[in-house]
């Protein structure tokens, strides 16, 4: 689930099975919105939810710069463009450091494209969760 917001990454965790859900940032936001304010969006939500499996992604773009950061910041879930030429110097960052690292973003639902407000939203966002992961037909934008 692609998040912005604490409060779309709440609802996302309020709705999930217990399975949990991986949190997606916005693509790039490790370099506009930095990695402590993703780890504190992260933290929030999980604290509303403590019990929900919530693993999380900041997206570093093309930026090797910004996923060493988001090491630094305690980010265990980096996604980073494998077209990066210092991508596999990353690659061992991660692994020394105990991080999965993805060389592009996964399937996601945008929460910002539902009303979360309203029931339709709701279930939607349910609907979309209960689809295995392996099947990416219920994971479109």
């Amino acid at each position: 689930m692609m998040v912005v917001s604490a409060a779309e990454a709440a609802a996302a965790l309020a709705l999930t099975g217990p399975g949990g859900v991986a949190l997606l940032s916005a693509e790039g936001a490790a370099g506009f919105l930095g990695p402590r304010a993703w780890r504190a969006l992260v933290d929030e939500a999980r604290a509303a939810h403590p019990a929900v499996a919530a693993p999380d992604l900041l997206c570093c773009g093309p930026a090797a710069g910004d996923a060493l950061a988001a090491l630094r910041a305690g980010c265990r879930g980096i996604v980073l463009d494998a077209s990066c030429p210092a991508f596999t110097a990353i690659a061992s960052a991660c692994a020394e450091a105990g991080a999965l690292l993805l060389p592009g973003r996964p399937p996601a639902m945008e929460a910002r494209s539902l009303d979360l407000r309203h029931p339709a939203g709701q279930a939607r966002l349910a609907a979309w969760l209960t689809v295995p992961p392996d099947d990416t037909r219920g994971h479109l934008r």
